[in-house]
């Protein structure tokens, strides 16, 4: 579960309780505010923390202690580090910020040391999250290709997951190709809802939207020699409502289906049985965020912390 970008850190311990009245084990916090991060503290919930965009440049141009520093100052000073699995290092940079595209995996690279003086590189991973933008190609997931405009980015970064045994991070939208290629995509098809329609790739069964993009991932990077890093999906939803096909039962029916398949380490056509860490966006609605309507609300809850559908995470 992804706690939002802009929601109020007066509110944690409301959405403590929420976590914790639904069973929810893991958390994705986008920024580690001291607000947010207390509250977590303790209760057992494992948390993937963001590191953001903007502190890249000065921790891949600084020593290691900086880094150091950085975690102890702004992470571990409010969590315990056993309660920490994961490091995300920026998030969409390549869509978002390119200007911060050469610091990547620099400041991995130190963050990464940092935790082996401190003894935390077998329990925390680091790693960097990415739109599906990254790929030029991806339909069909065979002929999933990495954008020519990143790879001189995108392939250290790759070598250095491999090295780490990390996961390549990465945010799914079906609802984006559905509402994008209405007569291209059908609701099913993207709800992965079970239905006739089965598109066959490399005699491969695609039966819904989502296990198509993640192999395309996994295509990708086979073609450039990546052939066993996992995948983690650490932003997949559906809103509520704003737009065509957006509504309650829609967002119910997607999410519940991808926590059933994540329960049973269903895996994809490519790669089955082999599970995947997946992360719904969005905690909260967001009603003050900007962009389209629909953007405010992907939250399972309102921004009132009332259940927007039942769904159910175990």
């Amino acid at each position: 579960m992804l706690w939002p970008r802009r929601y109020k850190p007066s509110t944690t311990i409301r959405s403590y309780q929420c976590h914790k009245r639904n069973d929810i084990s893991r958390i994705r916090l986008f920024n580690p505010h001291p607000e947010v991060l207390q509250p977590f503290s303790g209760t057992g919930i494992d948390l993937l923390i963001g590191v953001p965009n903007e502190i890249l440049p000065t921790l891949a141009n600084s020593p290691v202690k900086t880094s150091i520093k950085w975690l102890q100052s702004n992470i571990f000073a409010y969590v315990s580090p056993n309660q920490v699995k994961y490091l995300v290092v920026g998030n969409e940079i390549f869509l978002k910020d390119p200007f911060y595209c050469p610091y990547i995996v620099p400041s991995i690279s130190k963050l990464y040391q940092a935790l082996q003086t401190l003894g935390l590189a077998t329990t925390i991973k680091v790693s960097s999250s990415h739109a599906s933008t990254i790929l030029s190609n991806s339909y069909p997931p065979s002929s999933g290709t990495f954008d020519s405009n990143v790879k001189q980015f995108l392939v250290p970064l790759l070598q250095f997951l491999r090295d780490t045994r990390s996961p390549l991070m990465v945010n799914v939208y079906p609802f984006f190709a559905y509402i994008n290629n209405p007569k291209y995509v059908s609701l099913d098809h993207a709800l992965l809802n079970r239905s006739s329609y089965v598109e066959y790739d490399k005699n491969l069964a695609y039966d819904n939207m989502f296990d198509a993009s993640i192999d395309a991932f996994v295509y990708a990077m086979e073609k450039g020699g990546f052939n066993d890093i996992p995948v983690m999906v650490t932003e997949t939803g559906w809103p509520t409502s704003g737009t065509d096909g957006a509504s309650i039962d829609n967002a119910f029916t997607y999410n519940e289906n991808i926590v059933r398949r994540a329960l049973n380490n269903v895996g994809t056509p490519k790669r089955p049985g082999v599970g995947l860490d997946i992360f719904l966006f969005d905690m909260f609605d967001e009603n003050g965020k900007s962009g389209e309507e629909f953007e405010r609300h992907f939250g399972i809850f309102g921004d009132n912390g009332i259940k927007a559908y039942d769904i159910r995470f175990n």
